[in-house]
């Protein structure tokens, strides 16, 4: 692990810094541990990507849907792929209605929130510092494979979104795509998101409105019954951006099936309140 990564690192409960150690494993086998040196916690390496996620403790909607992707991680690109064709969609446009919200200059550390299979790092420019963590592993497995047939370099974490294992103010560049409507807590997800990125940075989250959830994603074989019989409709989450937060803006894109929610953190500290604020424009 670069000491560029390590440096950003921290225990996603406490915010401490983390040590990397080559200790034994349980079996007795050498194995390496990010390790909380204040209160000894341990986070193992599971084939190079530290994992942050208690598997035994995720429950709720995360567990439901951690469960889905797993399940179709490895067809995920190609059905993308064959939807997309028969739509007659253009998928490079698709993504470029949230990326290109972004402000990314050279060299900038950047972080994606539920990274799935990776497929944005495509996109973006191959000189940025690239970051992806997801609650799924079978997606991060995919992506490692994805980045491996790509030539591009990424460092991958296993995660919840509510609970982020990176420093304050680390990153430029702060997005999430596809997930955030399901998610255990969608305010705590957001104020991590805050949280990691730096004073002045603009955020993005992007994810399918209702009427894509209503007229595919229930209507689709083998997935339909994960997203049938919804305790809410899906809405974007623009009452949960805290209320100082600047230049709020909610839109919707490719022909009203996915939203994109924008915001910027203030490059100077101001006081906690509460989330409410209607966003300042929407089309």
């Amino acid at each position: 692990m670069q000491e560029s990564v390590l440096s950003v690192l921290c225990d996603p409960l406490t915010h401490e810094s983390l040590e990397l150690r080559d200790e034994p494993s349980a079996h007795g086998a050498p194995c390496q541990f990010l390790i909380n040196p204040h209160s000894g916690k341990r986070f193992v390496l599971r084939d190079g990507i530290p994992v942050f996620l208690d598997e035994a403790a995720v429950s709720g909607l995360n567990r439901k849907y951690q469960k889905l992707y797993d399940r179709i991680a490895v067809g995920y690109d190609l059905a993308g792929t064959l939807y997309a064709f028969f739509r007659r969609a253009d998928l490079r446009a698709m993504r470029w209605g949230y990326l290109g919200e972004l402000e990314i200059k050279d060299a900038n550390r950047m972080l994606d929130v539920s990274v799935g299979t990776g497929i944005n790092i495509q996109f973006l420019p191959p000189s940025i510092e690239f970051y992806g963590l997801d609650l799924s592993w079978g997606m991060l497995q995919k992506c490692r494979r994805n980045l491996r047939k790509w030539r591009r370099e990424a460092s991958l974490f296993y995660g919840e979104a509510e609970n982020l294992p990176f420093k304050d103010a680390s990153f430029d560049a702060v997005f999430h795509f596809g997930g955030i409507n399901f998610f255990n807590d969608k305010a705590r997800a957001i104020r991590e998101m805050i949280r990691v990125a730096k004073p002045g940075t603009k955020l993005v989250i992007s994810d399918e409105t209702e009427k894509q959830v209503k007229s595919v994603y229930e209507r689709t074989p083998l997935v339909g019954k994960y997203f049938k019989q919804r305790s809410e409709v899906v809405s974007a989450p623009a009452d949960l951006v805290p209320q100082e937060m600047l230049e709020v803006r909610l839109s919707e894109f490719r022909e009203g099936s996915l939203y994109c929610l924008t915001f910027r953190k203030p490059a100077h500290p101001v006081a906690e309140q509460a989330p409410g604020r209607l966003p300042e424009s929407s089309a």
